[in-house]
């Protein structure tokens, strides 16, 4: 029998804004659609950064060795 691999947040967040995602595709044109389409973009692109690893802006990094 499979064993399910244990979800972590980043994986939960990126399901629930792909069904977010999924919903508003499905919403019929109009204001309502255009808006619930920008809000699930918006969540998956903040769960694809923490999927990632990311948590801020990515200019914000600093490599080692490198001074700001």
């Amino acid at each position: 029998m499979p064993t399910k691999k244990p979800i972590n947040d980043a994986d939960e967040d990126w399901d629930v804004a792909q069904a977010a995602l999924d919903a508003a595709r499905r919403l019929p044109a109009g204001v309502e659609r255009i808006e619930a389409l920008k809000k699930a973009g918006q969540l998956r692109y903040d769960a694809d950064r923490k999927r990632d690893g990311r948590s801020g802006p990515q200019e914000a990094r600093v490599r080692p060795g490198e001074e700001r």
